[in-house]
């Protein structure tokens, strides 16, 4: 009995090993298929699982002045959610080492306290929907709210980041720096997804340099725990996020700032519609200044109606009026047919030999005997015109296309426009007088500045430019414009033009109001009827300055245009803010006074 009980316990701890010995087998046969067979798959399942992902993003770029101060920039706002499933007490330990408990309701209070809403709205927002994993608590908190928030070590509350662009100066150079919005052009069928909602340059500087100032967004990942909170320490950059480039401008933001103070003064005095103020550099072609009024504050784009949110410097054209006669007499002069002597009868109407007249501003019985240079100083309609028509239509024109009065400049302003000027051979009799004095030919206020540059700048006229370029984060300047300038006529008379201007603020009408003590300065007024919108002119004026300073070596443009001024309908609405404004420029840039004496030109004979 004793040796089959013996061989039975054998043989049933035999079966009982080779069973210990098959589980292990599978167990070990399972462990290896999980951890080198399957294991590539099964972490990347759990990573899955366990991981999220967000945008990092790459910043919008900076619009900045020739100085650095900031025009147009981009900030981060966060929001702040919670997981109502997981609001409970908690354990937070003090910058001392000690663990505190802090209840639910007391961390509303605290949130509250940093928000500005009572704990009972914060604990309501809380708890509203305890079985919910989401709930917004706050949006569009700047960095010190985040940052109090984020200290209070709060597990169940969420951080997210988001992008806003504001403009720290609001509406100085506002409708030059242009504003962003919706891509117009985004794919109608995605309006729901991410990409549909990212905004672009819709306007001036922001739509110019777009591609400069996008940045790219990045993509970090990190852990989170079974309760969904993010592990400490998990987080990984996955796409380094790359920071869109500074457009680097070459205005003056405190020169904008007066300009548009200036301007803005005297069209609330004369009752005016709008105007403009352009500041150049007569030796670069750079733009200081360009003030619109109105102007669009970017902050607040819906505060301004759609069709005044541009800039009307650049994108506006106007009939110019008398300040269009320094075209005139530079082109007369370089053509050989008068000098600055050469002796005029203006009467007060005069009819050319195809019927078509005009006539003077000022009434008066016997003709004017003036020079050329008093016919500038004058600003006599019929003196230009007789003198304008030693030239053919044909040549006048080129004269004009030759100043590049017939296209946009080279900035490449956002629906910038080159005027507006019939070919000759399409002119009637009427337009070919009227062409001579500035009417019947429209063009913008940043085409008129840069006329004045080239006449100041011994004819050779400079690109236009607005941008100093693009500047990466490493410091590389790209985009930089071309500053080749072109002869357009000889130096000598440019000479001649500007001193025949400077007649004009020696002793014309407006010469109290342009003189400034201690500079010569030289200066063309303009007052130009403007149509009433069925083709012909009604009883609306547009009156301008524009002018150089010093005269006997100009280095600064100004020019003034407002439209459609109540209580001083001639160019004495805009004369006082060239002069402020010319004066301001002087100061600011420390142009020394003149110290070379005018000029004696005959005027009269």
């Amino acid at each position: 009995m004793n040796t089959a009980a013996n061989r039975t316990t054998r043989r049933r701890a035999a079966v009982a090993v080779v069973a210990v010995m098959a589980v292990v087998a599978v167990f070990v046969i399972r462990l290896v298929s999980i951890q080198i067979v399957q294991a590539d798959t099964l972490n990347a399942e759990s990573f899955d699982k366990l991981s999220a992902e967000t945008t990092s993003y790459g910043l919008r770029g900076d619009i900045v002045d020739e100085d650095g101060t900031v025009l147009a920039t981009t900030v981060l706002r966060y929001d702040v959610t919670a997981s109502p499933k997981s609001v409970t007490d908690f354990e937070r330990t003090g910058d001392d080492g000690k663990t505190v408990d802090v209840t639910a309701l007391q961390a509303a209070g605290e949130i509250a306290a940093i928000i500005g809403q009572t704990p009972e709205q914060v604990y309501g927002t809380l708890t509203a929907d305890p079985s919910s994993n989401h709930v917004v608590v706050v949006t569009g908190i700047d960095v010190d709210a985040f940052r109090a928030i984020r200290d209070l070590q709060i597990p169940w509350l969420y951080y997210e980041s988001n992008p806003v662009r504001t403009y720290p100066n609001g509406a100085v150079a506002g409708s030059v720096v242009g504003f962003m919005g919706e891509d117009p052009n985004a794919d109608a069928d995605a309006a729901d997804t991410a990409e549909s909602e990212d905004e672009v340059g819709l306007s001036g500087v922001e739509q110019m340099q777009n591609q400069c100032l996008t940045g790219t967004d990045g993509v970090e990942t990190y852990e989170r725990g079974a309760d969904g909170v993010a592990i400490p320490g998990s987080s990984q950059t996955v796409v380094q996020a790359q920071q869109g480039g500074t457009a680097v401008l070459t205005l003056d933001s405190d020169l904008q700032w007066f300009s548009q103070q200036a301007l803005l003064a005297r069209i609330q005095e004369t009752g005016a519609a709008w105007g403009t103020v352009v500041v150049q550099e007569v030796k670069t072609g750079k733009l200081l200044a360009v003030a619109d009024y109105p102007s669009v504050d970017p902050n607040d784009i819906d505060a301004t109606p759609a069709d005044q949110r541009g800039s009307i410097a650049f994108q506006s054209p106007f009939e110019p009026g008398s300040t269009f006669k320094a075209l005139t007499a530079a082109s007369v002069l370089d053509a050989g047919l008068a000098n600055v002597g050469t002796q005029v009868e203006a009467p007060f109407i005069f009819t050319d030999a195809n019927g078509a007249s005009t006539r003077d501003s000022e009434f008066h019985v016997d003709p004017l005997r003036l020079t050329f240079a008093g016919v500038m100083q004058e600003s006599s309609n019929t003196g230009t015109a007789m003198l304008g028509e030693l030239l053919s239509s044909q040549q006048r024109y080129d004269y004009i296309e030759k100043f590049h009065m017939t296209k946009p400049s080279e900035v490449g302003f956002p629906a910038e426009s080159g005027g507006i000027l019939a070919p000759w051979d399409e002119w009637d009799d009427q337009t070919n007088l009227t062409t001579t004095f500035g009417q019947g030919v429209s063009n913008t206020a940043i085409q008129i500045a840069s006329l004045y540059q080239t006449l100041g700048n011994g004819g050779v006229r400079l690109p236009v430019q607005l941008l100093e370029g693009c500047r990466t984060e490493d410091g590389t300047v790209t985009g930089a414009p071309d500053a080749t300038g072109e002869q357009i006529v000889p130096g000598t008379v440019s000479t001649d033009v500007v001193n025949m201007l400077e007649t004009v603020v020696s002793g014309g009408y407006a010469s109290k109001e342009l003189s400034i003590p201690g500079y010569r300065v030289a200066a063309k007024t303009g007052t130009a009827q403007m149509s009433d919108g069925s083709g012909a002119y009604g009883d609306s004026y547009i009156t301008s300055v524009a002018g150089l300073a010093p005269a006997e070596d100009p280095q600064y443009v100004v020019s003034v245009t407002i439209a459609k001024p109540v209580t001083i309908e001639s160019a004495l609405a805009a004369a006082p803010v060239f002069q402020k404004i010319m004066s301001q420029v002087l100061k600011e840039k420390r142009v020394l006074p003149s110290t070379v004496p005018s000029p004696d030109l005959p005027t009269t004979y």
